[in-house]
């Protein structure tokens, strides 16, 4: 591995696998469902015990679940989670350091020194390597995260190397980047960090300050997926073949689409936009139309486009944007279940067929201008083929419709009776909420009537069900939580209580 400006000519891909009908199929060990290590579950207790004993106790049901409203822990975890290593926390305290205290209010904010952006990719030396990155973008409003991974999951199960690169994450800032399938190692996270760190605080001062949070990291990103490589010793014993780690990067649009920062890269593959809806409204516009032009923001002349269905007001805005590039953008409905012969997807909830169908025709469309529609096996009777059931079925993105059992807290805190799940998703607009609340409602009703064995994730009606989802101090409370209690309620699945934890 090498983390120096430049990148050697990519290779030809690796052979073509055996096509296999063996499939991963998620079980009581699901993306949905994957251990948490000790100190997230700290975390998530920690959240909790505050509010387990209130001055005037009323005995909650058994069998109905409590909300936590967090921005403690969205606030704290911008910047990470120091895992020990000394070098590691000094990493976090610069990333924090990087983070604006401006208004996202201020009209500064809307495109605000996007040219600055072409400034940083000279001074770390990127232009060249992100013009050769077989790129995959993804904007929209709701979904984008799980497209991403979605489109990921089915290339790395074609045989590709992939790079992931998402936002926000839950717990530590690593999750935002994966090397084939797994978050990137602590011990190369810093050293890419510190060579575009250093890089740019030699080069930067003045009218060239340094990128603000996420510009920088998705300038790590672009730098992390174009420089990392693998090195093969030769038949011979006597030299090197270098082949790179990223066959294909991901992009997940941070914000909006055309000011974003993974929107340096000129030539995606494939681009697509997933669900919009109202958010970010002080950056983006207050109408569907506003915000559909500025997630249009990321076509490109020439490179396929795709959607899922939107409300009208959005769909003419896309349409028009599109062939102002010369594309035509096309519509894909959600993925029918019976194409993925009886399998489960790895993210849960109803709306998730929706961004399955969009990463289907986003991995398909690059595969075919990759040339390498070889890869895959298609079948006559109309379900996908094998390694794109794979991938749709162990996909996993944490926080997204996520359990997380917590069985020993009863034994490791007295002010805790019983057995705690906790519920996540990464839920932040009233659209999304009402899907968040049908996927609450509809597992832990299911796990009432239906209990499962002794290692099921969520364990019958004698756990106490923590919903912890996602509200950031720029967002309104009022506007979130009556989409997700009228849905519980019109479920038969009213919480017991609520707890709202502030920042500070």
């Amino acid at each position: 591995m090498r983390a120096s400006g430049g990148a050697r000519p990519r290779p030809a891909p690796p052979p073509k696998p055996t096509t296999t009908r063996k499939l991963l199929v998620p079980t009581t060990t699901s993306s949905s469902a994957l251990a948490m290590p000790p100190l997230r579950l700290a975390c998530l207790r920690r959240l909790l015990l505050p509010f387990h004993s209130p001055p005037h106790p009323v005995a909650p049901s058994p069998v109905r679940p409590s909300i936590l409203l967090s921005r403690a822990m969205a606030g704290a975890t911008q910047a990470g989670v120091a895992t020990g290593s000394a070098e590691y926390e000094e990493v976090l305290r610069c990333l924090s350091s990087l983070i604006t205290q401006k208004v996202r209010a201020d009209t500064g904010n809307r495109g605000n020194q996007w040219e600055l952006m072409h400034k940083y990719l000279q001074i770390l030396e990127l232009e060249e390597p992100i013009a050769r990155l077989k790129v995959v973008h993804v904007a929209g409003t709701k979904g984008k995260g799980s497209t991403c991974t979605f489109a990921e999951s089915i290339l790395r199960s074609c045989g590709f190397r992939t790079g992931l690169f998402t936002s926000p994450h839950l717990m530590d800032v690593r999750e935002r980047f994966r090397l084939d399938g797994l978050d990137i190692a602590e011990e190369k996270f810093v050293r890419y960090f510190w060579w575009c760190w250093n890089k740019l605080k030699a080069k930067t001062g003045g009218d060239i300050p340094m990128p603000a949070y996420f510009r920088f990291l998705a300038l790590l990103a672009f730098k992390i997926f174009s420089d990392e490589q693998i090195c093969h010793m030769s038949s011979n014993w006597n030299c090197e073949r270098i082949s790179y780690l990223v066959d294909v990067a991901v992009l997940e649009v941070g914000l909006g689409g055309k000011y974003d920062a993974t929107n340096v890269v000129k030539a995606p593959v494939v681009c697509g936009i997933s669900s919009l809806g109202y958010d970010h409204m002080e950056i983006l516009g207050n109408t569907l139309g506003e915000i559909a032009g500025e997630k249009a923001g990321i076509l490109k002349k020439g490179v396929p486009a795709y959607t899922v269905p939107q409300p009208e007001e959005a769909m003419s805005v896309l349409k028009q944007r599109a062939s102002e590039f010369g594309v035509s953008i096309r519509i894909v409905p959600p993925l029918d279940p019976q194409q993925l012969e009886d399998q489960p997807l790895g993210l849960h909830g109803e709306h998730q067929y929706m961004n399955a169908g969009l990463a289907v025709a986003l991995a398909n469309t690059w595969l075919e201008r990759q040339g390498h529609l070889d890869r895959i096996h298609l079948k006559d009777h109309g379900t996908l083929p094998d390694q794109f059931i794979k991938g749709l079925s162990s996909a996993c993105l944490q926080g997204r419709a996520q359990i997380v059992p917590d069985p020993h807290a009863k034994s490791q805190y007295k002010d805790i009776n019983c057995p705690l799940v906790f519920y996540l998703d990464g839920a932040h607009s009233p659209e999304s909420m009402e899907m968040c609340a049908r996927w609450f409602s509809h597992v832990t009703k299911k796990d009432q009537t239906q209990p499962g064995p002794l290692e099921q994730p969520h364990s019958g009606s004698n756990s106490k069900k923590i919903l912890l989802f996602n509200c950031m101090s720029v967002r309104d409370p009022q506007r979130l939580l009556p989409c997700l209690l009228d849905t519980c309620a019109k479920n038969d699945n009213l919480p017991s209580k609520f707890l709202n934890v502030l920042n500070g």
